[in-house]
């Protein structure tokens, strides 16, 4: 399979998804989320999705519970569009790299103040 290829994909994978949560799901658990990444092995089978959840941990959990519970609507709906012959399972995974890099923030902030 071209990277290319497989780049296109991901990044359609990736836009469609924040499309269907962003205008099609209306479950009450699903709080703020952002889609942040996608990548799909080679074979086009399976897909990560990850997601910047926002919130208390409480709610970082029903949202990250309440896209599982629509992964099968959300992988369907993707297979729709994406024209190729498989629709690729979905995995949503949290990225937590936004809370990393405000904890870096913070730490920084601390050590200009101390100076």
């Amino acid at each position: 399979m071209g990277e290319l290829r497989v780049r296109k994909i991901q990044e359609f994978i990736k836009q469609e998804v924040s499309r269907i949560i962003l205008h099609e799901l209306k479950d009450p658990g699903l709080g703020f989320v952002t889609v942040t990444d996608a990548r799909i092995t080679g074979d086009l089978r399976e897909a990560t999705v990850y997601v910047s959840l926002f919130g208390s941990d409480e709610e970082k959990a029903n949202t990250l519970a309440a896209l599982k519970k629509a992964g099968g609507y959300i992988r369907s709906e993707v297979g729709k569009h994406l024209g190729i012959r498989y629709s690729p399972q979905i995995a949503f995974k949290e990225d937590s790299s936004l809370d990393y890099g405000m904890k870096i923030d913070r730490m920084l902030q601390d050590i200009e103040k101390k100076d």
